[in-house]
């Protein structure tokens, strides 16, 4: 059963799934010769990224944060989907035999295998990922930057809240779920954020935040790695202290983080950081990123309307 213009599915045991939406998710997994263009033109572009990352001397990594449906289909309830036709594992299936094959970091393989074990990797009424979900991606990305994940990060204080999540907020029960916020920060601490974030966070509305915002986060425990990172993600890396920007602000010396899927190559030239990270969800790979991106200008023109 679908609900709020298709865009919702209600599936087993109360497991909602984002299936239409500005992104269209369904259709994203069929066999169209629209799709297979696509994901050529993603593996060129990644394939762009990573020689230009290398020009400036620094590695590049793509990570695609699979969808819900990529990984649970086996909850839903009426409707069917190929999971082999997810774009995430097409993508990976081209970059795999790709010259920047070790650009591209897997997260649906892995994700997959763990799915029946322990606690979910995605919330039940959300689009996100629980904390078992990102700390597993975590632990991905770190073998893929060639860098050790810290053992005690799983150890790190949380609190239980409930709340009414993005899928539950489309229905007209608004389900209630049990969210599992970890607070990773400890060695790590925010030392630098743009204007725009500090204007929401002052008046509050910091969550309704997302493109534009740019937070910096410093960590001097001689168990960091001490490389830099510049990451550029969405939702599901965040600034806060509970998702992956913060898990990696805690294993590396110094990790910008910049929300956008497309790459301001100015500020990374500017950095010269040692690793250049790129996070985005699988339902975004239904469009092409545009990487001239000025991520200065956008907070700027965001910043200028707030104020307005």
């Amino acid at each position: 059963m679908t609900h709020d213009g298709n865009a919702v599915h209600i599936g087993r045991d109360g497991w909602l799934f984002l299936v239409g939406g500005t992104n269209q998710v369904l259709r994203q997994y069929r066999a169209t010769p629209w799709a297979a263009w696509r994901l050529w033109r993603w593996q060129r572009l990644i394939e762009r990224r990573a020689a230009r990352a290398a020009a400036l001397g620094l590695r590049f990594h793509q990570v695609v944060v699979p969808e819900k449906i990529s990984i649970y289909e086996d909850r839903l309830d009426g409707v069917a989907i190929d999971p082999a036709l997810s774009p995430a594992r097409r993508l990976g299936q081209r970059m795999a035999r790709s010259p920047a094959a070790g650009s591209w970091i897997d997260l649906v393989g892995p994700m997959r295998a763990a799915r029946d074990e322990g606690r979910p990797l995605y919330l039940r009424t959300d689009t996100h990922w629980t904390e078992r979900g990102c700390q597993l991606a975590h632990a991905e990305i770190m073998r893929g930057l060639g860098a050790k994940p810290r053992p005690d990060l799983a150890e790190r204080p949380y609190q239980d809240i409930q709340a009414v999540l993005d899928l539950g907020r489309k229905l007209p029960s608004h389900p209630v779920e049990t969210v599992r916020m970890v607070h990773y920060l400890r060695d790590a601490r925010r030392v630098e954020a743009n204007a725009l974030l500090e204007t929401f966070e002052t008046q509050g509305r910091a969550m309704e935040l997302h493109v534009g915002a740019r937070a910096v986060f410093r960590n001097d425990s001689p168990q960091a790695d001490p490389r830099r990172l510049v990451l550029f993600g969405d939702s599901c890396a965040h600034f806060g202290s509970f998702f992956l920007t913060a898990l990696l602000a805690e294993s590396f010396r110094e990790v910008h983080f910049l929300w956008s899927a497309s790459l301001d190559w100015s500020y990374v030239a500017r950095l010269r950081p040692h690793l250049l990270l790129v996070e985005m969800a699988e339902r975004f790979l239904a469009r092409l990123p545009d990487d001239r991106f000025d991520s200065e200008a956008v907070a700027r023109q965001k910043l200028d309307r707030e104020r307005r």
